[in-house]
C-alpha cells in the first residue's frame, strides 16, 4: 500500500490540489482526477505523443511523468489553449488548413506544436516536420498539420509585429 501524497499544481491558470498515489502518471491525474479528458492516452509508452501537455511552458509527454513530479508546476492542457470564439493561432491553423484528421492525436499535436512555437517562433517546414517526429498521426495527414503550424507561426508573427508597432514611439515624440 502506498502512502498518498498531496500535490498542488496550476492547470490552465486554475490552482488545483489533490491527494494522489505517488505512482500516478500525470496523464491519469489530468484525466481522472481533474476530469480534463482532452489529453489522450494513445500508447502508454511515450511514442505517440497524444498525451503531450505543457509543463512550465515545455512540451512534455504526460505518460512519462509522475504527477508528483509536477507538484508546484504550471500545466497547460489543450483545454487551456483557446476558446471556441477566440481560438489559439495553432487551433485556428488546424481549422484553416484542415489539420484536424480523426482528432485523436490532435490535442497532443497542438500542444507539441505550441511548445515548438515557443522555442522557435518562425520554424522552417523542415523544423516543423522534425518536431512532429515525437507524435504519431495514424491518419497520415502530416502535410495538413505542417501547413497549419506554418499558418499559426505566420499569424503569431503578424500579431507580434502589430503589438510592437502599437508600442513604438515615433521619432522625436519620446524625448
Amino acid at each position: 500500500m502506498y502512502r498518498r501524497c498531496n500535490i498542488s499544481v496550476t492547470v490552465n491558470d486554475v490552482e488545483r490540489q489533490a491527494e494522489i498515489e505517488p505512482r500516478m502518471l500525470l496523464v491519469h491525474f489530468l484525466r481522472e482526477t481533474l476530469n480534463l479528458t482532452g489529453t489522450h492516452i494513445g500508447c502508454d509508452t511515450s511514442q505517440c505523443g497524444a498525451c503531450t501537455v505543457l509543463v512550465n511552458g515545455e512540451a512534455v509527454k504526460s505518460c512519462t511523468m509522475l504527477a508528483v513530479q509536477a507538484d508546484g508546476s504550471r500545466i497547460t492542457t489543450v483545454e487551456g489553449l483557446g476558446e471556441p470564439k477566440r481560438l489559439h493561432p495553432i487551433q485556428q491553423g488546424f481549422w484553416e488548413k484542415h489539420g484536424l484528421q480523426c482528432g485523436f492525436c490532435t490535442p497532443g499535436v497542438l500542444m507539441a506544436m505550441v511548445g515548438l512555437l515557443r522555442e522557435n517562433a518562425s520554424p522552417t517546414e523542415a523544423e516543423v516536420r522534425e518536431a512532429l517526429e515525437g507524435v504519431i498521426c495514424r491518419c497520415t495527414g502530416y502535410q495538413f498539420i505542417v501547413d497549419a503550424v506554418m499558418y499559426a507561426a505566420s499569424e503569431m508573427a503578424k500579431t507580434a509585429h502589430a503589438v510592437a508597432e502599437s508600442h513604438s514611439v515615433p521619432i522625436g515624440e519620446g524625448e
